[in-house]
């Protein structure tokens, strides 16, 4: 008896103790989504659409950020070539609520509201969806911690999250698997299943690279992002030029003049 209780008393010490330094989902997602951001951001991307292997077209685009009380506006303009020449894009995110975004058609001559029943449909041709082009909100899905340690693509050493809308209707994946670097809190790695469960696509971050900031402060920039459709064979790649972090931008950039003029 006196042997039991001393084994119960241990196990339970164990897991008390455990519980005090365990990270849960929904705390791996919060720091992901709390993670330090420049107040402003300037890159040349480089997107290149492909299909087994064989490159379809390449885009060329430039993008501007900027970051306020930890919610990032972006906006996209693209370069070349002609067949979407001038087409822009910007997304704005907002406490609470889902983000806003809109897109300028140079052949309508005219700028939309993205509505939320577009978000599953293809941005701009690409692999990414309206939807994959925003964030989302932590507390919007269900956040579960699969593994504490994973080694996925380039990176090791990674926490693995499933995360599942609480509301179905909210998404178009049924969940999606993120594997989260412990230094960074960046998901480089997101496998996307579709309402049947089945993997529909991946979205892969091949590298980061530490760039410097003011104040002291370093950011960790994704480099290259790839969005593979599995069922399809499709790739969108996306692949940062030129990068440049915090030096002021235009408030002018982030708005519906500006996609409308260009300027």
């Amino acid at each position: 008896m006196k042997l039991t209780k001393k084994l119960t008393a241990l196990a339970l010490t164990l897991v008390m103790g455990a519980s005090a330094f365990a990270i849960d989902g929904t705390e791996i997602m919060t720091k992901v989504y709390d993670r330090q951001k420049p107040d402003f951001s300037k890159a040349a991307v480089q997107v290149v659409l492909s299909k087994n292997g064989k490159v379809e077209e390449t885009r060329n685009v430039g993008e501007y950020g900027r970051c306020k009380n930890n919610l990032s506006d972006v906006v996209m303009i693209f370069l070349s070539p002609a067949s979407v020449k001038d087409t822009r894009f910007l997304v704005k995110a907002n406490e609470g609520k889902d983000d806003d975004k809109w897109i300028y058609l140079p052949t309508l001559k005219s700028t939309r509201r993205v509505a939320a029943s577009d978000g599953s449909k293809a941005f701009v041709g690409t692999d990414f969806s309206y939807d994959d082009m925003s964030s989302r909100k932590v507390e919007e899905d269900t956040h579960e911690l699969l593994k504490e340690s994973e080694d996925k693509g380039n990176f090791k050493d990674l926490y693995v999250v499933k995360s599942t809308p609480k509301d179905t209707k909210s998404s178009q994946y049924s969940y999606r698997i993120s594997y989260v670097t412990k230094d960074a809190w960046i998901p480089t790695y997101i496998e996307l299943y579709d309402k049947k469960g089945k993997l529909l696509k991946v979205n892969e971050i091949k590298s980061l690279k530490k760039m410097p900031g003011t104040n002291g402060r370093v950011y960790n920039v994704p480099m290259e992002n790839v969005m593979t459709n599995v069922q399809t064979g499709h790739v969108t790649a996306m692949k940062m030029v030129n990068v440049t972090v915090d030096q002021p931008l235009s408030d002018r950039y982030f708005t519906t003049d500006f996609l409308n003029t260009g300027k």
